[in-house]
């Protein structure tokens, strides 16, 4: 993989300049990604006129962009043939601030279809029998292959965390809006949020502080860390397990105090009830498509907008209260802590043959609840695969959660 820091560094002292460091992302996407289909849009010249005369903390920095953002000189198909080759008239508020600090946006990753859970063709650079999840696929993959330093994706159920863990990098789920999400294809409003990968904790710490010019100070004391087993979202696999385990030994070998919590009976009732708020949401989100264009839309997809409609308006009012509940137990639960630590997702990267993107199982609460979400990799199954350990801090707490990761990827390191 390719560290923004190490990066950006080797630009600071001459060795390398903005534009050829973009020039080796894209020869790296001509050369891998044939066998991985992480891409399904290249904008090779304007990245490299944008490295030429841009500046600013990303520069050299080359990007991909889940196709689902808008972007106005690359097509946005959405994992869809419905919007084969559409142009947005406008770039989205993130496309703006990637390229206000200096990056170039070298193409589209790829999507599962309007970010729900049908599988796209993009392989886990790991093992090509293995799905890199989803649905922000290509961009995990992307900068799990060493093709780009830098991507963006989104998460309402467990997009940008899960992925991360299948492919071994790592990726941040922020406080929900800490990044703006004008511009991106809404499947459920109230809880779709904007996240990035990259290769370590610190190299997304610098990308988000250089997007949202925001200082993500460290925490300067060791942290108070909790730990959340999400019961009432079943066991995880072994391996999960495992890497659950060694996170813990690694922090308690470094003095930091490590405390099992119970699950607030709140966290239950949100967690069950979050499909419904999603679902009836993404029913509002893709009306049109939905109603105009129903034989485009994929299997899985079809299947959970069939089960929205059947859900009643009290239905939908009563998940949002339990969201609402869930939240103010949250706040209450962190009270005497600065983050807690979970699983990143049920077990390892399923089989492409399994048909499936994973489970959002340990996501969709945190989701929901609009907290900074950070997957710290560093463990691997027995296989070889790539397990992450997820870090978890209060709503707006994002540089402690940022910190708390930062300190774990280290010390799963020694």
């Amino acid at each position: 993989m390719i560290s923004i820091l190490a990066l950006r560094a080797r630009i600071a002292r001459g060795e390398l300049s903005a534009e050829d460091a973009v020039r080796r992302a894209l020869d790296a996407i001509e050369e891998k990604d044939p066998a991985i289909g992480a891409f399904v849009t290249l904008d090779r010249e304007g990245a490299l006129a944008a490295a030429r005369k841009t500046t600013g903390p990303l520069a050299g920095i080359a990007v991909g962009v889940k196709d689902t953002i808008d972007t106005a000189d690359m097509p946005t198909e959405i994992g869809s043939p419905i919007y084969r080759g559409w142009r947005p008239k406008a770039d989205a508020a993130l496309v703006m601030m990637i390229r206000g600090a200096g990056a170039s946006i070298v193409g589209k990753t790829t999507t599962t279809a309007f970010a729900h859970s049908d599988p796209t063709g993009t392989k886990n650079p790991h093992n090509a029998a293995f799905s890199p999840g989803g649905s922000s696929a290509g961009s995990a993959a992307s900068v799990a292959a060493g093709m780009v330093p830098l991507s963006f994706g989104s998460q309402t159920g467990g997009s940008v965390i899960r992925p991360a863990s299948y492919n071994g990098v790592a990726a941040m789920k922020p406080s929900y809006r800490l990044i703006p999400t004008a511009g991106l294809k809404p499947y459920s409003v109230s809880i779709d949020t904007l996240g990035l990968f990259a290769a370590t904790v610190p190299d997304v710490a610098f990308a988000l502080s250089a997007i949202t010019r925001r200082d993500f100070a460290p925490l300067g004391r060791k942290p108070r860390i909790g730990v959340a087993r999400q019961i009432f979202a079943g066991p995880p696999a072994p391996e999960c397990e495992e890497a659950l385990h060694k996170a813990i030994d690694a922090l308690t070998a470094q003095g930091i105090a490590v405390t099992d919590l119970a699950d607030p009976p709140e966290f239950a009732t949100a967690w069950e009830l979050q499909p419904v708020l999603a679902n009836v949401e993404a029913l509002h989100a893709l009306a049109w498509e939905w109603k105009t264009q129903r034989a485009l839309m994929p299997p899985k997809l079809s299947k959970s907008l069939q089960w929205a409609e059947t859900l009643s308006i009290a239905q939908f009012d009563e998940a949002r209260q339990a969201g609402k509940r869930a939240r103010i137990a949250a706040h209450d639960s962190f009270k005497e802590i600065d983050a807690v630590i979970s699983y990143s997702a049920p077990g390892m990267a399923p089989a492409l043959s399994e048909n499936s993107t994973g489970d959002a199982a340990y996501n969709r609460l945190w989701s929901l609840l609009g907290t900074p979400c950070i997957n710290v990799p560093g463990c691997r199954a027995s296989n070889g695969m790539p397990v992450g350990v997820q870090v978890i801090s209060r709503f707006g707490q994002d540089a402690t959660a940022l910190s708390v990761a930062a300190m774990l990827e280290e010390a799963l390191r020694t």
